[in-house]
């Protein structure tokens, strides 16, 4: 087993990475920006060394640094987290030739997921289900207006090299097309170095449900059941939950299936996510893109198939097998986490600010990733997550009673939180029927 580990993030991801850490006997090191250092996740780690101000640019994303970092106090292996520089190939090649082992994918792994049109023509080839849509960038506005009426509207503009929700709209018709062509390019070059665009067929009501898969040591790729992810806000996730409502067990085989072809077609080694569409009307899914990390969502899949991920990444990345019989996987009961920005309840826009109240719920079922305390001032640099809210069940009904519970019994005070959202998500008829869509929240607001 990897004996220290030096984590390349922040936060709450941070502080979970080094509680696996220190169960198993590694010494954790972290890094932080000026910004970061009276975050708990600093005083958690064994060593914390800061890398520089707040911007990401210069801290967090900052390779020289990290390096110097890991070097300095002797580190083994990098977790990279989510975010940052997790899906950083070059960063990984960086890593690796540095004498280090790096807790995630293979470079030419997340090299090939990376652009999301390579993705989209490895996965065909693969067998994995796609959505019609363009097989290479659509290289002007004119070549975008053919191929969406070879298509046909609405369609999907999206930015290649984007993820995470980022660098998308949705045409409904060629007027419509030319202003969102123009609009994720220049969002696209801006935030990713790339204008390349594809364009995909839109569904105007979809769910989204992905697969957790691990690549093992030994070369095999499992499935560990699915996540739906449909309640959303400008296509960035605010709850999840497992398994998913919408998914039947045929469903489920077929997901799975196409989750672990998906992982072979790139040899994937370590935690991955194969995110699709699902047409619910149809029962039809499509691949949609595969994140090659752990996933902000991961508790959920924790609770029901009884693993801790980090661990097992670990043990992958280590070269051991995993803890848990990949021919043996079956999943208990209902898990639903429920993200805790430092953002309004209503319109969703960054409210950071001090923390003068922290009170974190407990009991049966419940566990909240937190990345703050009281006394700890949430800043604009970074994403607006404060914590996770994670609860469990024997059944969804049970998971929902607790979450209503937990949702009550959590008190922040200073910033601003969208813990009244999930109030009253969590007394919506729809959510509360598990018939629900991408189109929830909008419907909600």
């Amino acid at each position: 087993m990897i004996e220290s580990l030096l984590v390349a993030n922040r936060g709450e991801i941070a502080r979970r990475i080094i509680r696996t850490g220190r169960r198993l006997g590694i010494r954790t090191i972290a890094v932080h920006s000026e910004a970061d250092a009276a975050l708990p996740f600093v005083a958690e780690a064994d060593e914390a060394v800061c890398v520089g101000p707040a911007n990401p640019a210069q801290s967090y994303r900052n390779v020289e640094a990290i390096l110097d970092a890991a070097r300095s106090t002797g580190a083994q292996a990098i977790h990279p987290g989510y975010g940052f520089l997790s899906e950083n190939a070059e960063f990984a090649r960086t890593v690796e030739r540095a004498g280090l082992v790096w807790v995630g994918p293979g470079a030419d792994a997340i090299t090939a997921m990376g652009d999301k049109i390579n993705a989209r023509n490895l996965m065909a080839a693969a067998g994995v289900p796609v959505a019609a849509g363009t097989s290479e960038p659509a290289a002007d506005l004119e070549a975008a207006v053919t191929a969406a009426a070879e298509i046909g509207y609405p369609v999907m503009v999206k930015a290649a090299a984007g993820g995470g929700g980022m660098g998308m709209g949705v045409a409904a018709d060629e007027t419509a097309l030319r202003t969102e062509y123009d609009k994720v390019r220049a969002f696209a070059e801006r935030m990713f170095g790339d204008r390349s665009v594809l364009i995909e067929r839109y569904f105007p009501r979809v769910r989204h449900v992905e697969v957790q898969i691990l690549g093992l040591a030994d070369g095999r790729v499992v499935a560990l059941g699915e996540r739906e992810c449909s309640v959303q806000r400008r296509n960035q996730k605010l709850v999840e939950e497992s398994p998913s409502p919408a998914v039947t067990p045929e469903l489920r085989e077929r997901f799975l299936a196409a989750a672990v072809r998906a992982g072979e077609a790139v040899g994937y080694r370590n935690a991955g996510t194969v995110e699709c569409l699902l047409d619910p009307a149809t029962q039809e899914f499509f691949f949609l893109e595969m994140n090659t990390r752990l996933q902000v969502e991961h508790p959920v899949t924790e609770y029901v198939y009884g693993v801790d991920l980090v661990e097992e990444q670990l043990r992958v990345a280590s070269g051991l097998a995993p803890t848990f019989d990949p021919d043996a996987l079956t999943p208990r009961g209902h898990a639903i986490e429920l993200r805790v920005n430092a953002e309004d309840p209503k319109r969703f826009l960054p409210g950071p600010g001090a923390i003068t109240t922290w009170r974190e719920p407990s009991g049966p079922g419940v566990r909240v990733d937190a990345g703050y305390v009281a006394g700890n001032l949430v800043t604009p640099f970074y994403d607006s997550l404060m914590a996770k809210l994670i609860v469990s069940g024997a059944t969804r009904e049970e998971a929902v009673e607790r979450a209503r519970a937990a949702v009550a019994g959590f008190e922040i005070v200073g910033p601003k939180c969208n813990l009244p959202f999930f109030a009253e998500l969590l007394e919506n008829p729809e959510f509360l029927s598990g018939d629900y869509d991408t189109g929830i929240v909008s419907r909600m607001r």
